[in-house]
């Protein structure tokens, strides 16, 4: 293992943060994922790690408010002297000029890692997202049709980031990246050697990145070997690399690893060796579900989730009546108090969900929600569905951190908690995006 960290990672959105922190850890590597960026006396508490994280919100944030959060973010990992830097963003790339711009972190972050390749990794296969030619596809739920992404039946209708769009350089060009050079998964199939001139040639038009199809699997060790051979060249001076996408970034670096380490690793490089993952024991107390999001694949969920007390909130009393959320807090409460599984789930009207800052508004008093029953109520097991319900429940839980505990489907990880209140250290804590997950979610997550 490495004797300080090798890469760090910044996830867009705390769901997608947690993804990358299981992939990492079952590749074996020590990963801890921070929820702000740390002092050197955390940093120092969390003992030897392989790679950081830090789990933010800016797929919501305007340009302005990127830039604020994301600088220091570029500098914390700059002076770590990580060799790879991550932008972790959501695996449809959702996003848009005015919100969650990619464009707009790419540009924060590449003055603080100087390596003239930027790659942009479209795909993640365990997830049923796939990049063939520039263009995204993604299946509709966790096996479910795949569509290409500006056809999708949610993405598509997305109320803040309709992806309308299918080429991510042209999608990635209104964002400020014009000019994007493009690797396609053909060219994977050259001698390593020939590929590396490949690339070169690419990079000496000086693009603002450069995009990465993933059609399958097997693509990824490919991908990794490319980044990993120009971040962490040794015999000259090294320049820190930024690379952004989804979890697949930290799946190829993780594939290059492994495939490494059956042969002779170089010193100091990650041994990629795969860790088990621990099954999800039967909950022995009652569990908490608090679901938040719009999507259809959620709402699914819901409706499977047969062995919860299930209540349904107003979305907008809960916003704007403290009373109503007080009698609900109760409710809620009694119901885990009496030892039944219980799932409190709420959905803003289409207008209210279209309206940026009402919707927020909504996400925050569900979070907040959310946290104020934890403290009332022991639990050991909590999940929350929705990206942003979930980003504003773990800074509401008051956690610092959280590490990898198992991995409940694809896309959808179990972390445990670290948190100086007792009440919310060593949660096991389940957060889910809208389109992850199968039906019976929900039913799994009680073990």
């Amino acid at each position: 293992m490495a004797s300080h960290p090798r890469l760090g990672w910044y996830g867009d959105d705390f769901t997608g943060a947690t993804d990358t922190l299981a992939a990492l850890a079952k590749a074996g590597l020590r990963a801890l994922l921070f929820l702000d960026v740390p002092d050197v006396a955390r940093l120092g508490a969390a003992g030897p790690l392989d790679a950081v994280g830090i789990a933010g919100a800016a797929r919501s944030m305007s340009p302005d408010a990127m830039r604020a959060e994301l600088a220091p973010v570029g500098r914390f990992f700059a002076a770590l002297g990580v060799a790879v830097m991550h932008y972790k963003c959501c695996s449809t790339f959702d996003s848009a000029p005015a919100v969650g711009s990619i464009g707009e972190a790419l540009r924060t972050l590449a003055p603080f890692f100087p390596n003239p390749f930027r790659p942009v990794v479209g795909g993640q296969p365990n997830i049923g997202r796939y990049c063939l030619f520039s263009t995204l596809f993604a299946a509709a739920g966790t096996g479910g049709t795949v569509h290409r992404i500006d056809r999708h039946p949610t993405m598509s209708v997305h109320p803040v980031t309709p992806m309308t769009e299918g080429d991510l350089r042209r999608h990635l060009a209104v964002q400020g990246l014009e000019g994007m050079a493009a690797l396609h998964y053909p060219d994977y199939a050259l001698d390593p050697a020939d590929l590396d001139v490949r690339l070169e040639r690419l990079l000496d038009g000086r693009p603002p990145a450069l995009l990465m199809d993933v059609a399958r699997t097997e693509d990824l060790a490919v991908i990794g070997r490319l980044i990993w051979s120009r971040a962490a060249r040794s015999g000259e001076r090294r320049l820190p690399l930024l690379a952004v996408g989804p979890s697949s970034i930290a799946q190829a670096l993780a594939a290059h690893w492994e495939e490494r380490s059956r042969d002779a690793p170089s010193d100091g490089e990650p041994a990629g060796l795969a860790a088990p993952d621990m099954p999800l024991a039967p909950a022995s107390s009652p569990v908490f579900l608090m679901a938040g999001s719009l999507s259809p694949v959620t709402r699914r969920q819901i409706e499977a989730a047969r062995s919860y007390n299930r209540i349904q909130a107003d979305a907008m009393a809960l916003c704007d009546d403290p009373a109503y959320g007080e009698a609900l807090l109760v409710e809620a409460a009694g119901s885990l108090a009496a030892g039944r599984h219980t799932l409190v789930w709420t959905a803003p009207p289409e207008d209210v969900a279209a309206d940026t800052r009402r919707a927020g508004q909504v996400a925050s008093a569900t979070a907040e929600f959310a946290a104020a029953l934890v403290r009332r109520v022991p639990l050991r097991r909590v999940g929350i569905a929705g990206g942003d319900t979930s980003s504003l429940a773990v800074r509401a839980f008051g956690c610092w951190g959280l590490s990898y505990r198992g991995t409940l489907a694809p896309g959808v990880t179990i972390s445990r908690t670290h948190a100086d209140d007792p009440a919310i250290d060593g949660l096991e804590l389940m957060l889910k995006g809208g389109q992850m997950g199968g039906e019976d979610l929900f039913e799994r997550l009680l073990g």
